[in-house]
């Protein structure tokens, strides 16, 4: 097959626009008419990050296309006065890369603002863009402080200056996680869009989404949270000797759905469009080892678009406990024109409806069971907009899967579950003049091990074949079958199996240099027996290489 670069890139671009995320888009700022005068401003309008660091960064690529590289090639007429501000000042202050593996720094300095320029620019400008970069990647955490999960105090000042002065601002948030948002209702811009790290594609990517070309329709796959502080994980996190996962599985929606539905400020799911879309027809239906949810997306709005559709269960408590919601499924219509509609159905296996039991308190130690019950259902945009679709009950407990323990803890501690609790009217979740059902923590003993993994591996170890050394059998003659996979490797010993399985490491010379290692025939006695190199590739944006050879970045 024919690597078609061009073709490739068209796909790229087109999946990083589906993936940016729109949170505001105040007075309908988005998308910019055509000639439209733009300001930009924010060093990574230049310092564009089109991925992560590590085995995902280090892509040799032919080019990369930046957020101020799209917007020069379009029809916007860009504020001149302010880029070559920029261009004089990062002069003086380059991009640093850090020194050594994963020690890029999460931000690059930034420019200070002067007052003047930014009024000046808002004068001639019809709309502002700021653009907030942060790097990410393997070996390099995150942690709750300026320039990482937290802006700037130069970023700051650069929003709240653009937002004061600009009756239109747009902030794209260049990164590969989440970042605080508190600053969004402090400055209140006009549109906030998450773009992510888009490969080699984003700036185009964009671009498209700015102008209109695409309508977003990306989700959050993350929780926002008003504070750090709100997530459970954040207390037990950083320590570099030990870290307690005492939230359980009540991470991210399934813990605020549950405990903080008051502390979401954009909830699981959550992504605006250009035009607007109604969910009809919502309806479960069981079928054989599950579910079918099925609903009618209709385009209501003036513009092309796609719309995401997400169904949650609410399982009952039971003797385990469950988060208030679960996502069990979910689709993407295609683009919909003003007034098409799409059926969409989504399968539901009874296995997304389980429940692990790692305590055996069903009865069912270390099986994934559905306790006894009504499950309930809800369809929606996210997981706040969900109408209720339907119930089933199940009158048994049904075993979805059996499994056997495998890591479980070894030292005590404390983790958190449900507790039933009736809410009134006034209060959290409550409807007016109703009373609700609400959950409140309550803690319980994590189940500790009870098998050594060792003691249980050396116990169902298979008995050991002999070595029958070198009796001429090539891996070709498996192929042929001339002799068997088993007959040909008993010809090797217990030295050669190592090198066949495990190989060298990364930048082995045997391979390509900058992939992730070697295996099979490493060693001249392997490859006497016509076992060849592998070559292991490595990252998750694209393919790593420092032989020269050009490869692609994507956004993952």
């Amino acid at each position: 097959m024919i690597f078609d670069m061009k073709k490739y890139a068209q796909t790229a671009r087109k999946a990083a626009a589906e993936g940016i995320v729109m949170l505001q888009n105040t007075g309908d700022v988005l998308p910019l008419k055509e000639g439209a005068k733009v300001a930009v401003f924010g060093r990574n309008q230049y310092n564009y990050y089109k991925s992560g660091t590590g085995s995902g960064g280090l892509v040799n690529t032919a080019y990369v296309v930046g957020i101020r590289d799209a917007l020069e090639g379009s029809s916007f007429i860009l504020d001149e006065k302010v880029g070559k501000t920029y261009e004089e000042w990062l002069k003086g202050h380059p991009y640093d890369k850090g020194k050594g593996w994963g020690n890029e720094p999460w931000v690059q300095e930034e420019m200070p603002l002067p007052d003047e320029l930014v009024s000046k620019a808002a004068k001639e400008s019809d709309a502002a863009i700021v653009v907030i970069g942060r790097s990410a990647g393997e070996d390099h955490d995150n942690a709750a402080k300026p320039g990482s999960y937290l802006l700037t105090e130069l970023e700051e000042q650069m929003i709240e200056k653009v937002c004061h002065a600009f009756e239109k601002s747009i902030v794209l948030l260049n990164v590969g996680n989440i970042i605080d948002m508190k600053w969004v209702e402090k400055y209140s811009p006009s549109a906030v869009l998450y773009v992510w790290q888009g490969g080699q594609e984003g700036g185009n990517s964009v671009l498209d989404v700015l102008c209109g070309a695409v309508s977003p329709s990306g989700r959050l796959t993350d929780t926002i949270a008003y504070d750090i502080e709100d997530y459970p994980s954040t207390k037990n996190f950083g320590s570099e000797t030990e870290n307690c996962y005492a939230e359980d599985i009540y991470v991210g929606y399934r813990y605020f759905e549950t405990f903080a539905k008051d502390r979401v400020m954009y909830p699981f799911g959550y992504g605006l469009s250009y035009t607007t879309f109604d969910c009809n027809n919502k309806k479960i239906e069981e079928k054989d080892n599950g579910l079918m949810a099925y609903c009618t997306v209709t385009n209501t709005g003036t513009a092309a678009g796609k719309e995401s559709i997400m169904v949650f269960c609410e399982p009952p408590q039971g003797k385990m406990g469950k988060p208030a919601r679960v996502l069990v499924g979910f689709a993407k219509t295609g683009e919909l024109l003003p007034g098409e509609k799409e059926e969409l159905s989504v399968w539901i296996p009874q296995y997304h409806l389980a429940s692990y039991d790692d305590s055996g308190i069903t009865g069912y130690r270390s099986c994934y069971v559905l306790e006894a019950g009504e499950y309930k259902f809800w369809i929606g945009t996210d997981v706040r907009s969900g109408e209720y679709a339907g119930s089933v009950h199940y009158k048994d407990l049904i075993v979805a899967e059996r499994l056997e323990e495998a890591l479980a803890p070894t030292k005590a501690f404390c983790r958190i579950r449900p507790e039933r609790m009736e809410l009134t009217a006034g209060k959290t979740g409550a409807e007016c003049g109703e009373a609700t059902v609400g959950y409140r923590i309550a803690r319980e003993d994590a189940p500790l091990r009870t098998v050594n993994p060792m003691e249980r591996r050396n116990q169902n170890l298979p008995e050991t074949a002999s070595c029958k050394g070198n009796m001429g059998y090539r891996l070709p003659d498996v192929e042929s079958g001339v002799v068997s996979m088993e007959e040909f490797l008993s010809q090797l010993s217990d030295e050669e199996l190592v090198w066949l399985t495990r190989g060298e490491g990364m930048n082995s010379p045997k391979t390509t240099p900058g992939t992730g290692g070697a295996f099979g025939g490493v060693t001249e006695e392997l490859l006497g027996y016509g076992i060849p190199i592998g070559c292991c590739s490595d990252g998750p944006s694209g393919i790593r290489l420092d032989c020269g050879n050009l490869a692609f970045s994507m956004r993952i």
